[in-house]
């Protein structure tokens, strides 16, 4: 049972995470918030007390502001849903002018004219899994036997490292993304474990260098010790394993199964013209993470939406309410195929935007282009209710199996 936001003043903590149904629901305080109190206080299971931004204006302040800071939250006791603190060492926990030192060692690699390149070998592998799906027969999990391993496939080919090997970072993925509840000592062995697995490539790499961006990070770093630590290097490769594979994977299948659900799939695969549309309006409407996102701490008195978050606070901008946002999208609980005009956030904003949102794009266009030509009549192979799911906390939302079947 969710419970309703008290009305009252900003300052009273409200207990964050809201309860929610998992799955792809949107716990409503986040509307009555948008309403009411678009920056209100939070009480967080640990680090304690932090503000909560729900509306996109605040939002897009907090992630494109200066002074709100990434780099504060490492090793810091800040509010959090987990008991492992931020270790840091990441792109993630940068904030500018080292964040866009890193930054500028990928963007090449994932730039729109790059990934164009790459579609040929994205399309071929789709043809593989969709035959493989053929040839296995109905029904099938699409989790399985299509939405992971399309993008691990990718990745993999993209770093130069053995899709094969992809038990290594799936196993730092179901750790790391599967939210509180994880103990901190399993958060750092599977780092550990990844960590040494990619060190190992990186000697190979440099060794003899190849044509892939694992060898092109090696030279930068080599040409110049000052672009990039050995640390940093290997962490990097690390994030791109990681966050190359996860987020795509879940996006398709989260998109499959909303399509087949609102009964849009077969009306979609009658007007696949309306497709570019469909995957910018299900990215907007398919809360992908989890409700916490990544905090920021300000670096001094900021006023935001009505209120003052003094310095040393942390502010939750509440991505998986941002673009739900009423004074941004018409009719934003509808989920409507034909929608044009589109601001939504699901890459994020400001110099943290997700560098790989031209490939997890690409990916999920022709992902989703293929299956519906393929199976126009897909359909669940289980009751909605019987679909698993990812524990309830789970820092990214996805099914763990996604049965489908269709006509032979």
């Amino acid at each position: 049972m969710t419970t309703t936001p008290e009305r009252g003043t900003p300052e009273q903590p409200l207990p964050y995470p809201f309860p929610d149904g998992h799955r792809l629901d949107v716990p409503p305080e986040f509307a009555e918030l948008r309403a009411t109190c678009p920056v209100r206080r939070v009480r967080l299971p640990y680090g304690g007390e932090g503000w909560l931004a729900t509306r996109q204006a605040e939002i897009k302040t907090v992630l494109g502001d200066p002074r709100f800071s990434r780099a504060a939250t490492v090793q810091a006791d800040v509010p959090r849903t987990q008991e492992w603190l931020n270790p840091g060492g990441d792109i993630l926990s940068l904030d500018p002018p080292e964040h866009a030192r890193m930054r500028r060692l990928i963007s090449g690699a994932f730039s729109r004219r790059n990934v164009e390149a790459w579609r040929p070998r994205i399309e071929e592998l789709v043809g593989e899994l969709v035959a493989g799906m053929r040839a296995a027969g109905s029904p099938v999990d699409l989790v399985d036997a299509f939405s992971m391993p399309l993008p691990i496939t990718v990745i993999c080919e993209m770093l130069g490292v053995p899709a094969a090997d992809q038990h290594f970072f799936q196993r730092f993925s179901e750790v790391v993304f599967s939210g509180e509840g994880v103990p901190a000592e399993d958060v750092e062995a599977a780092s550990e474990a990844l960590m040494s697995y990619l060190a190992e490539h990186v000697a190979r790499h440099r060794a003899e260098p190849r044509d892939d961006l694992l060898s092109a990070l090696i030279a930068a770093r080599d040409e110049d010790e000052g672009r990039l630590s050995e640390e940093e290097l290997v962490t990097l490769g690390v994030t791109i394993l990681a966050a190359g594979h996860e987020t795509t994977a879940n996006a398709i299948a989260n998109s499959v199964l909303t399509l087949l659900v609102d009964g849009l799939w077969a009306e979609l695969a009658r007007h696949p013209e309306r497709l570019d549309t469909a995957v910018e309006e299900l990215l907007r409407f398919i809360p992908l993470g989890g409700q916490e996102s990544l905090p920021r701490v300000a670096a001094e008195d900021v006023k935001l939406g009505g209120v003052v978050v003094r310095e040393g606070e942390a502010v939750f901008p509440a991505m998986v309410s941002a673009n739900f946002d009423e004074e941004v999208f018409a009719d934003p609980q509808v989920l409507d195929l034909r929608r044009s005009h589109n601001p939504h956030l699901a890459f994020g904003f400001g110099p943290h935007f997700c560098p790989g949102a031209p490939l997890a794009r690409t990916e999920i266009r022709v992902a989703l282009a293929a299956l519906l030509r393929e199976f126009p009549d897909l359909r669940l192979a289980v009751p909605r209710t019987e679909v698993p799911w990812r524990e309830r906390t789970a820092l990214i939302r996805g099914p763990r199996h996604l049965p489908v079947a269709w006509h032979p």
